[in-house]
């Protein structure tokens, strides 16, 4: 097993800041790797070649290990506002750009598919999961896209993004698991892109006000076993 550590070291220990940071860099990638359920204090402590004891004296429990070392694979401050800058009409594609390359980098990509693995059955990993999106990314969707229901959109861009991350990486689900990066971006963008309001997603009288579907190609990418795609269908 590669890693900080393979038993009990030998000669001169580490400092203290070096041992803390080492127990840290195995946690991660053990939560990353096996999920919260299945990484335990021992496993930790015995690929970083520490006592259990340490890693307890360092960090307490189990929970509190898990979100002092589980962020999210980018620093939101440092991205998002160069990303949602700019001309709006393609801020849609530049958001899906940034999240395919986030996708497609494996450490990145195990570290967010980690918190939102955990997040599904920990109380305090979806904690984490709601604190990381709600104080550092969605206030940068607020500011760019504006309008009104912000507040609402930027919760819906970051469910989908949450649900991409679960079905593409934890769950592994075809066809959208195995799509390549160009496609990925391709199925993304539309999604992604604020809208102004469509008159046709306006109720009218004597009309029940149904959104229109337009043409975002995740519609037609979902198969119904009919050859219909969703959103075809949807619009039936």
């Amino acid at each position: 097993m590669s890693g900080v550590g393979t038993g009990r070291r030998r000669g001169r220990p580490r400092g203290r800041s070096a041992t803390r940071d080492a127990i840290a860099e195995v946690a991660r990638r053990q939560f990353a790797g096996s999920g919260y359920d299945r990484t335990t204090m021992r496993t930790i402590a015995a690929e970083a070649g520490v006592d259990p004891a340490l890693v307890v004296h360092f960090f307490g429990s189990k929970q509190r290990l898990f979100v002092s070392v589980l962020e999210l694979p980018f620093d939101p401050s440092a991205v998002l506002p160069a990303v949602l800058a700019g001309d709006s009409k393609d801020a849609g594609r530049r958001l899906a750009e940034f999240v395919a390359d986030v996708l497609d980098d494996p450490a990145q990509r195990d570290r967010f598919a980690a918190v939102v693995r955990a997040a599904a059955s920990e109380p305090a990993a979806a904690e984490l999961l709601r604190s990381l999106l709600a104080e550092r990314v969605y206030p940068y969707f607020v500011e760019a896209f504006g309008g009104d229901n912000a507040e609402l959109r930027q919760n819906l861009i970051g469910s989908f993004l949450v649900g991409l991350v679960m079905t593409r990486h934890v769950a592994r689900l075809e066809p959208i698991a195995s799509a390549d990066k160009a496609r990925l971006v391709e199925l993304l963008a539309p999604t992604l892109q604020p809208r102004r309001r469509d008159p046709r997603t306006v109720p009218q009288a004597g009309n029940t006000g149904r959104m229109a579907l337009g043409s975002n190609p995740l519609h037609s990418y979902v198969r119904r076993p009919g050859g219909r795609g969703l959103g075809r269908a949807l619009s039936a």
